[in-house]
């Protein structure tokens, strides 16, 4: 029996699983967040996180290194070759010596979700990244680097772009929104100055529980129809659609239909059919192809034992 076992690292969680030869899923494991760019200890911090967990789940599996074929590593803030080679080495130096390769994680969202084998992945959940890989298996990123690649629409952008909202409603008499009554509702903040302004250490400190709820606070005035809220959805789709028609310009994709795979918690957990469809609309508009918007709905690291088995 041959085993694989495939790593999806992301800021949050890494989890782990183990497969055989069939994609069949035997064992899982979850351990803190790995992607380096979170963590002080930077890419060695990072490493030794994957590290533990790969000896976890080889440990509740009683197996070795050697009985492992291969192992997929699909880390979330892996976006430059040199990052990859530091990361190789790290786990080397920590002893893991069976085969194993490493990519960011926006590319097993292709090979999760994915009907063919060249398509394109865009990915919204704490953050932005649009990865591809075409017909001829080159493979391209595109976003994923904050606000140095001009990323929108993850989840701390809308928290932060809709507390703007309130504030300039509020502290700057502009475009009324809706967003103001529903965090007086939802928050129990006061739609006065001092009471808005109290929002700002929460946020900066990116307190999940708030970042959640403005999460809300936005779809929900997005889907009534609120001025605001659909001209900040306006901008979302807008840079999502360039990412995707990029994938389209740049890459090669013979057929008249591409797939694109959605992921992460704005595309698959909230109620955003307002977003997705301007999303649909203006990135075929932008790319000119029709294109198919796929939702993943198995975990994302289910691509790493398709594209091992693929190569």
């Amino acid at each position: 029996m041959n085993y694989y076992i495939g790593i999806d690292g992301g800021g949050t969680k890494t989890q782990y699983a183990l497969f055989d030869e069939n994609k069949v899923m035997l064992s899982t494991a979850t351990t803190t967040g790995s992607n380096h760019e979170n963590l002080e200890g930077g890419i060695p911090e990072a490493a030794g996180i994957i590290m533990d967990g790969i000896e976890e789940i080889l440990l509740d599996n009683a197996l070795r290194q050697r009985d492992v074929t291969h192992i997929l590593m699909a880390l979330a803030g892996i976006d430059h070759q040199y990052q990859c080679d530091e990361m190789t080495a790290e786990l080397k130096k920590l002893g893991l010596n069976v085969r194993f390769s490493i990519y960011n994680d926006g590319f097993i969202v292709v090979k999760a979700g994915a009907k063919n084998k060249s398509a394109i992945g865009y990915n919204c959940g704490t953050g932005t990244c649009c990865n591809s890989v075409d017909d001829d298996g080159n493979l391209l990123q595109i976003g994923g680097f904050g606000d140095l690649s001009g990323d929108v629409g993850g989840g701390h952008w809308i928290a932060r772009e809709t507390f703007r909202l309130i504030y300039d409603d509020v502290c700057l008499d502009a475009m009324p929104t809706s967003c103001t009554q529903k965090a007086v509702e939802m928050l129990g903040i006061k739609p006065e100055r001092d009471s808005v302004l109290s929002l700002i250490p929460r946020l900066e400190a990116a307190e999940d529980k708030l970042i959640r709820d403005m999460i809300d606070i936005f779809f929900a005035a997005l889907n009534e129809g609120d001025a605001a809220a659909v001209s900040l959805c306006e901008k979302m789709a807008l840079r999502g659609a360039q990412f995707i028609a990029a994938h389209i310009k740049k890459q090669h994709f013979e057929a008249d239909e591409v797939e694109v795979v959605l992921s992460g918690s704005i595309h698959i957990k909230l109620p955003s059919e307002v977003y997705i469809d301007m999303l649909h609309a203006k990135a075929e508009s932008l790319s000119g192809k029709k294109l198919k918007f796929v939702k993943l709905t198995v975990p994302p690291v289910t691509g790493c034992i398709n594209w091992m088995l693929e190569k």
